[in-house]
């Protein structure tokens, strides 16, 4: 049986009536959408489905476990300790913390008790938490201590804040701060369990657009369920398809451990890792900052089977020798790519390196909580530049400029519709009707689908930079360098990068009679803006940047000028 034939027969197979993921009709706000029956009906169910009492470890976090009955033990806490103090469903709490057991444990606490996590991205600088906090105004914030120092100093938040006092602060200097270890230990009581409808506001996420300021999506229970449950679709046909991946797995009986580096305040984190985890009994090895030999040394330590990363990370393992040792590859049996499109090289390199285990790849953005296309073992290696087969809940169409739809194999945007589509993007109404039109979210992707139901992305139309799976707008940094005094003109654009994905490069034009150099405009950047955000090179010119006629900066007449 061919393998197109196969997918078609397990498909059919894993959703004909009865079977788990069957699927249904549902009306939703007066619209029909493709639904999964089986599917969890909320984060709370989500949580307690998941419950366990063992000591098998759950989270790992430089040398320490955390076994399922501690997680949860902390969660009840926690959670009893935000009802008890005034957290209601429906109200938002903010995290600002690096990927640790804290931070899985207080997003699991504020979604047991029906309130709405909403994670910020904790590589912002102070202006850029602030105004995250301000655009969706939550009842609490809970933060590690280094996000603590940079908010604390802005005047503009006085919102109570449970703070991991993990490195030594002085609390008291602050009325709105509170050791989060009162609520870690606090004597969990009887919880309250919240009355959740499938419409009812589950989640916000922080995802950069075309904008200077990262837009907060705000999705459902039933959208981020829907999205979860498809995440085990993915596995379950990948697992059918692909009987010798599987037989490998099956062979090394291995407690399925995934090695996290990605942060948990991204879909790629939060659903297709830490959820998904939960959900399966899995284990979660949290790295402290990226770096490839200290991961390596986690794979081999903690027997890692499973790593999902950035192109820029998986290169970085494949280029060290270590990787390749038996000691690695004796529990390494899956590798998944996220953020960036996949450079030819790396493709290669991947599927010669590793040609027994289970790689794969998807497309899915922050509003449709990941889900898209997905393609994983046999089937990335028959179509590993795709970006998978088009999830069964989700409807995607390729357009023209003018809204038409495009036959098979024709370039155009990519647009899509389905359960598990954003509700809003938070205070920005006039942002989510552009973004959203008539059921359709539009990517701002261009790309094609082939006669096999593969999804390619071939290239973005917002002027956006992908840098090893994070968005950079190219006006916020932009915005960033024209805030020094010595500088006049600024284009900010991506470059192709084997390591990254894309660079960022921007072009300067100095103020007539200033003279400035390129490290103090780099740590004029670094000191604004996420270190991610700052240019891998600054071009000081002297002449007046190009523009066209009604004022607008030729950034790919620069981006010609010096790089082709």
């Amino acid at each position: 049986m061919s393998l197109f034939n196969l997918v078609t027969a397990t498909k059919s197979q894993l959703m004909a009536p009865g079977a788990p993921f069957e699927i249904t009709n549902k009306q939703i706000n007066g619209q029909s959408y493709q639904v999964y029956c089986n599917a969890p009906l909320n984060l709370a169910q989500v949580i307690n489905d998941a419950r366990r009492t063992d000591e098998q470890s759950f989270l790992v976090y430089q040398g320490e476990h955390c076994s399922y009955k501690q997680f949860f033990q902390h969660v009840d806490n926690v959670a009893s300790y935000l009802q008890k103090h005034g957290i209601k469903q429906g109200d938002r709490v903010a995290i600002a913390m690096r990927n640790r057991p804290e931070w899985v444990i207080a997003f699991c606490a504020i979604a047991l008790i029906g309130a709405v996590p909403a994670p910020l991205n904790s590589f912002g600088m102070q202006q850029e938490l602030i105004t995250a906090l301000n655009g969706i105004t939550p009842k609490l914030l809970i933060c590690d201590g280094p996000r603590w120092q940079r908010i604390s100093q802005s005047n503009e938040w006085l919102t109570d804040t449970l703070v991991l006092n993990d490195t030594a602060l002085d609390l008291s200097q602050s009325a709105a701060a509170i050791d989060f270890t009162e609520a870690l230990n606090y004597s969990a009581h009887s919880i309250e369990p919240p009355t959740i409808t499938a419409t009812d506001a589950a989640l916000v996420l922080f995802t950069s657009g075309a904008t200077s300021v990262a837009k907060a999506v705000e999705s459902s229970h039933i959208a981020v369920c829907q999205a979860l449950y498809n995440i085990d679709f993915i596995g379950a046909i990948s697992a059918m398809t692909s009987p010798k991946a599987l037989a490998l797995i099956m062979e090394k009986g291995l407690v399925p451990t995934i090695l996290t580096a990605v942060p948990l305040f991204h879909v790629s984190g939060l659903h297709a890792q830490l959820l998904s985890a939960l959900r399966g009994g899995r284990r979660l090895v949290f790295t402290h900052k990226w770096d490839p030999l200290e991961a390596i040394e986690l794979i081999k330590k903690e027997q890692v089977t499973q790593f999902n990363g950035a192109p820029s990370m998986v290169m970085q393992l494949l280029r060290e020798p270590s990787f390749h040792s038996a000691e690695v590859m004796a529990s390494f049996s899956g590798l998944g790519f996220g953020g960036a499109g996949l450079p030819a090289s790396l493709i290669d390199k991947t599927l010669s390196s590793l040609p027994e285990q289970m790689i794969g790849i998807g497309f899915g953005m922050t509003e449709t909580n990941g889900v898209g296309a997905a393609a994983s073992g046999d089937l990335f290696r028959h179509a590993p530049k795709s970006s998978g087969l088009i999830s069964p809940i989700m409807e995607v169409r390729i357009c023209a400029a003018d809204g038409q739809s495009l036959p098979s194999n024709s370039v155009g945007e990519v647009c899509m519709r389905g359960i598990t589509l954003m509700d809003q993007y938070v205070g920005d109404l006039t942002a989510t009707q552009d973004a959203i039109r008539s059921g359709w979210l539009h990517t701002g992707d261009l790309g094609y689908i082939d006669d096999a139901g593969f999804l390619f992305i071939v290239d973005r139309i917002k002027d956006v930079i992908n840098r090893a799976g994070e968005n950079i707008p190219a006006a916020e940094v932009e915005s960033c360098l024209l805030e020094h005094p010595a500088v006049a003109e600024v284009a900010v654009f991506g470059i192709p990068d084997e390591e990254t994905g894309e660079a960022v490069i921007a072009v300067v034009c100095p103020l007539e009679g200033e003279f400035i150099e390129e490290q103090q405009l780099l740590a004029h950047v670094a000191q604004r803006l996420a270190k991610y955000k700052v240019p891998q090179k600054i071009h000081l010119m002297e002449d007046k940047l190009p523009r066209n006629p009604a004022g607008k900066i030729l950034r790919n007449k620069l981006k010609t000028k010096l790089y082709q």
